[in-house]
Formats: structure tokens, sequence, C-alpha cells
């Protein structure tokens, strides 16, 4: 199932099922919220006459640095043994075609095309075994990232932490095999990235099992897996896509202010 949320014709914001590919797609309305089964209210609209927003409002972003062994060496880095984790606040998360904005004097500013987990229930120290059965699904997610103010400031909240930094979308997929899936970034239509998530050093549900080990995953939080080799800077007026296969691709143009 593909889970959206959407801003519809009659002016609402709503969870929805999309169904159906092309031109012929149609987005079925959600009672509520999408963990567990969900309710239908049977109103229903072409794909083409909703907006898609950031399918889902999380509590916390957490993020893991380090996690493909080329991306690592590309700065000069050694891959942690255990997973490095850092926050990305809730204000960070933005969806489809909504601008990363660029703030001023902060130097250069890189995209970072990631596998993104949905939470779908809450958990506490769930072992890898289990991990499955606490995530709703998967999504296309940008870790922004100011490079400069990564490098100087030594820890990573502010350079990560920027409102716009954590587009999300296009919507989640609940139902695909994360361990081996192709990953590509494009700026302005030229291919940056081309990755595959088998190349994970920490698997998913590692990642799960460690993270929930430190703190409860709620509902709807999101953990960004980590980002291949060929990071690089974005600028005014480009716009990047990342194609994860079996999911679809996330569009985001890039504004200065």
């Amino acid at each position: 199932m593909r889970l959206a949320r959407i801003a519809h014709p009659s002016g609402g914001v709503a969870f929805a099922s999309i169904e159906g590919e092309g031109d012929d797609a149609q987005v079925l309305e959600i009672a509520e919220h999408p963990f567990g089964q969900p309710n239908f209210t049977g109103k229903r609209w072409p794909l083409a006459d909703v907006r898609l927003l950031a399918p889902i409002l999380p509590s916390k972003v957490i993020a893991v640095g380090r996690n493909y062994a080329k991306h690592a060496a590309e700065f000069g880095n050694e891959v942690p043994a255990a997973p490095m984790l850092f926050i990305k606040p809730s204000t960070t998360v933005i969806g489809p075609n909504v601008p990363i904005r660029r703030p001023r004097d902060v130097g250069r500013i890189d995209f970072e095309g990631e596998l993104a987990i949905v939470i779908g229930q809450p958990v506490k120290n769930v072992s890898a075994d289990r991990a499955a059965s606490a995530i709703l699904g998967y999504t296309v997610a940008n870790d922004v990232s100011a490079r400069e103010l990564q490098k100087s400031d030594g820890q990573w909240g502010r350079a990560k932490g920027f409102d716009t930094f954590c587009p999300l979308g296009p919507w989640i997929e609940t139902s695909i095999d994360p361990s081996d899936l192709a990953l590509r970034s494009e700026v302005n239509g030229d291919v940056k990235q081309d990755g595959r998530t088998s190349d994970l050093v920490h698997k998913v549900p590692e990642l799960v099992e460690f993270i929930s080990g430190v703190m409860t995953l709620l509902p709807g939080d999101i953990i960004l897996t980590g980002t291949p080799e060929g990071v690089g800077p974005i600028v005014d007026g480009e716009s990047v896509s990342i194609t994860i296969e079996g999911i679809g691709t996330l569009t985001n143009p890039v504004q200065d202010i």
C-alpha cells in the first residue's frame, strides 16, 4: 500500500491510500490516521487533483551518519563500529515540491539521498528479528546538510537542523523489502548518486534495534538510514530529485533566503 498525506479539493488535509498508476491513479481518503488497519471515508479523487504533502509529521527524525563505506571514505572518515546517531528537528520536514531554503552566510549546502524508515507503533528495546513489526513502511528522504558548519561545529545539530532540511515523500510504501533497492539522486537531471541499500553497513533491522535501545520510537517517527557516495552542493534555482526503487521520486527546488 502507498500511504500519502494530501491537501484535497475540499480544502482539507488527510491521510490517503494511492491506488493505480499514472493518469489512472486514485487517492482514497483515510479516516483519522494510517496506523493499523486503515478505515476509509469513501471519498476519492484523481491523484492529479490533490497536492502531496510530507507523508508523515514525525515527533523526531533520527539520522544515521556514515552508514555507507564509500560515503564515509569520500570525506576521509572511517565507518563507526556502532551506528552514529544525530537528531533533525521535526521542523526540518517538508514535502514534495516544497523549496529547500538555503540560509545566508553558512557556506556550502549539500543534498544527501536516503532511504527513510517510518515507524508504525511505539517500541522500546525491540530486537532486530522483530524490527519489521515496528515499521509502517519506507519513504524517500533528503538529509540536507550545511557542510561547512558540520565541519566547524564538530557536532551536527546546527548543520542538519535548519528549517526545510529534511524533505520526505512522495508517499510511504508499506509492502517492500528494503534490503537491496536502487537509490539515485539527480540535480537538474544530472545523476550524482547511484547506489543500493544493500551497501548499508548497519542494516534496517539492526538500526531499529539499536535506536530503540536508546529512545522510545513513536508512530510516525523517521529513521534516516544514511547516504551513498556522490553527495554534493546545491544552489539557488536547482532542483534535486531522489528516486528509490519500488517507492518513487522526491523532487524539491532549491531557493536562497
